[in-house]
């Protein structure tokens, strides 16, 4: 008697070509495309680099970060956002006239490529040192709360976007709902995109009916972008030209200590994804391999004109909905991004999504996010009702979520700002570091509880 064929959306699928075929795993690159198209794009239009090169080297990042971690992590490396302040803090080296802080973007760039090496430094010290003894400094109780956090601080520019049009967004947080509860075969894969094209569709609708649903700006846009054009790499690479040495060493000086945040989070995306797909990546292929990926993704980008890169939490809210695990897919997406880079009419197009799409869409995504932290703390068993993991927990949520500035300090004529994420986790670190009582263990194959790893064990088996 054959086994009988399991559902789509219904169990994890780990091979897409061989358990959906051709046409459904390319449906659901193009899902993870639109994912990140929102967020990615935001950053160049905040700091002036281009939208074209920022979506060829984000396709390039991930491409390199898959081949660096033997192909084995379904991630999206996209626009960063820890390093907007960054950039806002080189430009003022420029003073206030417009023209001169556009002059400081290169050496931004390159600031930001020097902070992508230091990944590397970091990567090193896991791979010399066994990475249960530098792991036992990030258990449950710290990425747990940790990986809530960057859902929840996300959560305001959801909310923001979405109440542009509260119609737009609710009829696309109702779409992927339907399609992901309700929904059957590929329509319960591929919600987001569903989500996306039918809220769409709305907006037409509305718009041939008066309401002003597109804007003007990006209307105009599509009308004089052209169908094939090369991205915008040169005006923003510092060498070729006369840098000012002085500037240089500034801009390193701002950006490099961004990196310890980043690397940071960079931890605990990829304690997310572990956890979204059930397979332990800081153990193989190992933390040291995502940290080279993701810091010479960023280098890379900076180095031609393009943002800082890192692990995108969009698309692993994409993976907690679809069940779809296979890095092939995240592949296509960055194939698909890599494409839309050479033409400014498509990226225009994709740009005038509305923005209460773009942020209802957000609203269901960040918010598996954070579940996904939720659903870490208790499949790991972590103890809430010791007063060392409860005092952890609120430590990091707090600080995480209520030092919405981060925190400002000077190095003799340099300030330096942490953000809140960052603040969180090490202090997050620390306490759970001094604080006896201790109940995790690190396993190369699985995350456990040292009280009791026979059970956990048998319960594997």
């Amino acid at each position: 008697m054959s086994k009988p064929k399991k559902a789509v959306g219904d169990n994890p699928i780990y091979d897409s070509f061989k358990e959906l075929g051709t046409g459904k795993t390319l449906v659901l690159g193009f899902q993870h495309t639109f994912a990140m198209f929102g967020a990615t794009v935001i950053v160049p239009l905040l700091t002036g680099l281009n939208i074209q090169t920022t979506l060829l080297m984000a396709g390039l990042g991930t491409l390199l970060f898959h081949l660096l971690t033997k192909m084995k992590v379904p991630a999206f490396l996209g626009s960063s956002f820890a390093f907007l302040g960054g950039y806002a803090a080189v430009k003022e080296l420029g003073g206030e006239d417009p023209v001169a802080q556009a002059k400081m973007l290169p050496y931004a760039c390159l600031g930001v490529a020097v902070a992508g090496l230091v990944y590397l430094i970091l990567a090193l010290l896991f791979k010399v040192f066994d990475v249960r003894k530098v792991m036992k400094f990030f258990p449950p109780i710290v990425t747990g709360p940790i990986i809530i956090a960057i859902g929840l601080i996300l959560a305001p520019s959801a909310i923001n976007n979405a109440q542009t049009n509260w119609y737009l967004a609710v009829i696309a947080i109702a779409a992927v709902a339907v399609c992901n509860i309700w929904g059957k075969g590929m329509a319960k894969i591929v919600p987001i995109l569903i989500g996306i094209i039918v809220s769409v569709l709305a907006a037409v609708i509305m718009h041939l009916c008066g309401m002003e649903v597109f804007e003007a700006a990006k209307l105009e846009a599509l009308k004089d972008a052209a169908w094939i054009g090369l991205p915008v790499m040169k005006e923003n690479i510092v060498f070729g030209n006369t840098p000012d040495k002085n500037l240089i060493i500034s801009a390193i000086i701002i950006c490099v200590p961004i990196s310890l945040a980043t690397m940071m989070e960079h931890i605990g995306d990829i304690s997310a994804i572990s956890a979204t797909t059930g397979k332990n990546f800081i153990a193989d292929p190992g933390l040291h391999r995502t940290l080279i990926g993701d810091g010479l993704a960023t280098t890379l980008s900076s180095l031609f004109g393009g943002p800082a890169n890192t692990t995108y939490g969009e698309n692993t809210g994409v993976l907690a909905l679809t069940k779809v695990y296979d890095p092939k897919v995240v592949r296509i997406a960055a194939g698909v991004a890599i494409v839309l880079s050479f033409s400014p009419k498509i990226a225009a197009f994709i740009n005038l999504i509305p923005t209460a799409v773009i942020g209802g869409i957000s609203l269901v995504l960040y918010g598996m996010i954070s579940a996904i932290g939720i659903r870490n703390l208790v499949e790991n068993k972590v103890d809430l009702t010791k007063s060392r993991n409860t005092i952890v927990a609120a430590v990091i949520l707090v600080l995480a979520l209520g030092l919405t500035a981060g925190i400002t300090f000077t190095i003799g004529s340099v300030t330096v700002t942490l953000s809140a994420l960052a603040v969180a986790a090490i202090a997050g670190i620390l306490l759970n570091a001094i604080f006896p009582g201790k109940d995790y263990v690190f396993d190369a194959g699985e995350y456990t509880n040292s009280k009791n790893p026979k059970e956990k064990k048998e319960e594997n088996k």
